[in-house]
């Protein structure tokens, strides 16, 4: 058994504890939380650091497939024009996608990362997965705006998420702006109830544009890439309010990316009573469209509030407590105690991990982080992170 003290312990769930001390036991598991005082652990030796201890952080929403890409999108085009970059840059070597892939897996795990949900569209990533010492829930993304390419798409899909771990799997669909209505029932019917989706969401006011009235850079993105979307009628409402009601009703849904939502649209999803959370990259949005969401919208439902990276095309590392950092320093309105479950136990409720990742409690294996450098709990540029478990 290890005792594992620290000037504050912050468990998440509960209040914080000035010198307490975390029990694990040689798999990583948490065996008790104390006071200093508790008979407990009176006379057993501690390690004791100088920080604040709380637990690994979830990352619920990351890319690391497209990990190779680093610094090969230009920054600040816009959605539509970054996708394009995407696109067009994405091949590459296998060896060297895959080295990139266990680089990033491996910076994440030292950045304090305990559990990741992450889109693919291949099964790159699959051999990584298996063998990380992180969690990972696999997005598998469907993408078909032609109905003729349905069908193609769902097999592919299903082929794909074969090569993942089956409980913690799901097809999803991947963003308004590349499914058509027809894809979105078509998922109804393919995923059960227990699967979780996760979808880009109103990344670009460029998506609302092409909702409310067919028009803007979204049309010629599908002309540039040879995307037939003739198809596509104009809803005159945002994409968020003009899809959700096709996608299956009972599923947990990570909307990514928000930046682009209004009151109106998160009020919408509230009368219809779903099970959704929102979901904030920062450091992606700053990169790719230069603006954040407005995050204080989403607050009066803080539960709700979940933090992903996104990719190394659109940022430039992959580490949580850097975008804590960001969302600290654009919302003076929030402290550290506020926003911190939304990086820990609320992305594992969201991910379905819940039971074993997110909170500093008995029987969990949360893996342990120690913030070094802060004062009275106060998230500044200053601040540094040390993985203990």
């Amino acid at each position: 058994m290890r005792y594992i003290s620290a000037s504050i312990v912050v468990p998440v769930k509960g209040s914080f504890i000035r010198h307490g001390v975390v029990a694990i036991d040689e798999t990583n598991t948490v065996r008790g939380v104390y006071e200093e005082t508790d008979r407990a652990v009176s006379g057993v030796e501690k390690e004791f650091y100088d920080g604040v201890l709380i637990p690994g952080f979830v990352n619920a929403h990351c890319h690391v497939e497209l990990s190779h890409m680093a610094g090969k999108a230009k920054k600040g085009t816009g959605l539509p024009r970054f996708l394009a970059d995407v696109m067009k840059k994405r091949a590459a070597d296998e060896k060297d996608i895959l080295a990139q892939i266990d680089a990033a897996d491996e910076l994440m795990y030292n950045n304090g990362i305990q559990v990741v949900g992450d889109h693919v569209n291949t099964a790159l990533s699959a051999k990584m997965k298996a063998n990380s010492r992180i969690k990972y829930h696999t997005f598998v993304e469907i993408m078909a705006m032609a109905k003729e390419d349905i069908q193609p798409r769902v097999d592919k899909a299903r082929d794909v998420e074969f090569y993942f771990d089956t409980s913690h799997a799901s097809i999803t669909p991947h963003a308004p702006y590349s499914c058509s209505k027809e894809l979105f029932k078509a998922i109804r019917k393919l995923v059960s109830d227990d699967n979780i989706l996760s979808i880009h969401n109103q990344e670009s006011e460029e998506e609302n544009k092409l909702y409310r009235y067919r028009e803007g850079e979204f049309l010629d993105f599908y002309e540039e890439m040879g995307i037939d979307a003739s198809s596509f009628k104009a809803q005159a409402r945002n994409s968020i309010q003009s899809y959700l009601g096709h996608l299956p009703k009972n599923n947990p849904l990570i909307l990514v990316h928000n930046i682009h939502m209004s009151l109106k649209d998160v009020d919408f999803i509230e009368r219809l009573g779903r099970d959704a959370y929102f979901c904030v990259c920062p450091k992606s949005n700053l990169y790719i469209e230069g603006t954040l969401p407005k995050i204080l919208n989403f607050v009066p439902n803080p539960k709700r509030m979940v933090v992903g990276t996104d990719s190394l095309a659109s940022n430039d590392t992959l580490d949580i407590l850097a975008e804590l950092k960001v969302i600290s320093a654009h919302t003076n309105q929030l402290d550290f105690l506020q926003i911190l479950p939304w990086a820990t136990i609320n992305g594992a409720e969201a991910l379905g991990v819940a039971h074993q990742f997110g909170s500093i409690e008995v029987g969990k294996t949360p893996g342990l982080v120690l913030l070094e450098g802060m004062n009275n709990l106060r998230l500044t540029e200053k601040v540094t992170l040390k993985r203990i478990v």
